[in-house]
């Protein structure tokens, strides 16, 4: 196999998971790998997890893989942290990680004379030794270059059933200094198993975190997933260029199986390499991992936001518009938002996921929106509703502007609370400043844009027969949709 000299390095970032573990702080709308593990943070999981990279030679733009729904969330964290050449490959629909892996190999290696190593990343993961994350990427890019797929275990702490594991070909009493063979690949044991793996010295938790050569990742998937490697292949092919953005071909994609890169090539392949990863790192995948990544008081709680606590030990509260009281309780999760409130025992992080999928069968919307929406220019939130009524507040931000659209079956009253803004009302233009109005007739053309320096704040007040956001009629849009 060919021996590269001196690779670049592509990061590949997984972005597509919609962290229901995390409900109802993380919901699909606006999942977990777009926020921040403690509300002091001025970085989200996403922009951490490119951020972390920057110290490595020859790091390239990163190749970023999401849903559509999100992709200018994307785009938007990675220019606040200045990445602003970057490739964001937009699926149609999730198709696990293999099918990302093979899109991403293809993408690396597009209209490029060499062969890049492609550093497979999760978006949402937690590493608190940063600089030894990087030296260990170092040592994997030695055995990647030579044509080996290197995987990131990690020594497990306790029986955690929400990780897959790594069995090695031996036991190790030193995991340190060297490398190992794969003997097998276990997927979330029960607890039983569980409790039986740690105490083994073989077995690694899986990171999800791998180094390959992108030539080697696309011989591998062609050897043991010839369907995914057509597929991808047919699919990049046919994408369509949006702005920034690459769309993959839906169709050719929907024939692509739905499965795994470990299932998929790590578990036939004879080309692992294993490395220990020891850095400090967690899935953040609940909120009993939270809680352990988390700074704590003296009394083992982790508190955010608006709190007050009386006699309560070990227990995170988290609390984001409104004051949240625990007295005389230990050992719980407790997580408000604006329209839900999780109140869990400490140990039940994994079960969240179940609470989701019953709110979704009982046609919740909470369970997949937050109150707050995000869109490409703002976002907004509704305040309060009613029977034929709904008040909302509009952030749009500097340069923006909504598209050019009527409504059937409401009319809009609009109040501008801070900022100026520029009203096209049938073709007519005019500027609005702070508590000043205007308002929109039913079925007329309208637009909104953001004509000052700062953010603008506007009050929304709708009345009409019917107020859901399907009610749009767009003439003219500069995001595309």
């Amino acid at each position: 196999m060919e021996n590269i000299i001196n690779p670049r390095i592509v990061p590949v970032i997984l972005c597509g998971g919609t962290g229901k573990r995390l409900w109802p702080f993380s919901r699909e709308s606006y999942p977990k790998q777009f926020l921040g593990y403690e509300k002091s943070d001025k970085k989200t999981f996403l922009q951490e997890t490119y951020k972390r990279l920057i110290d490595l030679d020859n790091i390239d733009s990163p190749i970023i893989i999401c849903n559509s729904e999100h992709r200018f969330i994307v785009s938007e964290q990675m220019a606040d942290i200045n990445v602003n050449k970057k490739h964001i490959l937009l699926e149609p629909f999730s198709r696990n990680t293999a099918p990302a892996v093979g899109l991403a190999a293809l993408k690396a290696i597009e209209a490029e004379s060499d062969i890049p190593l492609l550093l497979v990343l999760p978006s949402d993961h937690f590493i608190r030794k940063v600089g030894k994350f990087v030296n260990t990427i170092i040592k994997g890019v030695e055995y990647a270059k030579d044509g080996r797929i290197v995987i990131f275990g990690v020594s497990p702490t306790y029986p955690e059933t929400g990780y897959g594991y790594i069995e090695l070909s031996n036991n190790v009493d030193d995991f340190s200094n060297e490398s190992f063979s794969v003997r097998n690949f276990i997927e979330k044991p029960t607890k039983e198993i569980a409790n039986k793996l740690v105490l083994h010295k073989r077995f690694l938790w899986n990171s999800g975190i791998f180094l390959i050569r992108a030539d080697v990742a696309l011989s591998e998937l062609k050897k043991f997933a010839p369907k995914v490697y057509s597929a991808t292949r047919n699919a990049m092919s046919e994408t369509i260029y949006d702005l920034e953005f690459q769309r993959i071909n839906p169709e050719n994609l929907e024939k692509c199986p739905n499965i795994s890169f470990d299932k998929a090539v790590m578990e036939k392949t004879s080309l692992a390499t294993v490395l220990n990863l020891d850095v400090g790192w967690s899935d953040a995948g609940n909120w009993d991992s939270l809680w352990d990544i988390s700074n704590k008081d003296t009394n083992g709680n982790v508190i955010e936001g608006e709190t007050i606590l009386e006699n309560v030990k070990n227990s995170y509260f988290k609390s984001t518009s409104r004051l949240v009281v625990g007295l005389d309780v230990s050992e719980l999760i407790v997580v408000e938002t604006f329209d839900a409130i999780l109140v869990a025992r400490k140990g039940s992080g994994q079960r969240v996921n179940d609470i989701v999928q019953i709110l979704k069968d009982k046609n919740f919307k909470e369970a997949s929106n937050h109150k707050k929406q995000f869109r490409p220019w703002g976002s907004y939130e509704s305040i309060i509703e009613g029977n034929g009524y709904q008040v909302k507040r509009i952030n749009v931000k500097k340069g923006a502007s909504l598209s050019l659209q009527k409504h059937n079956h409401r009319t809009e009253h609009w109040v501008v609370v801070s900022g100026l803004a520029l009203i096209e009302i049938n073709n007519e233009k005019k500027l609005l400043k702070e508590n000043e109005s205007t308002y929109i007739p039913l079925g007329i053309k309208h637009r909104l844009s953001n004509a000052g320096e700062e953010e603008l704040i506007i009050i929304e007040v709708q009345s009409g027969s019917y107020l859901g956001e399907d009610d749009i009629i767009r003439y003219e849009d500069k995001y595309g949709r």
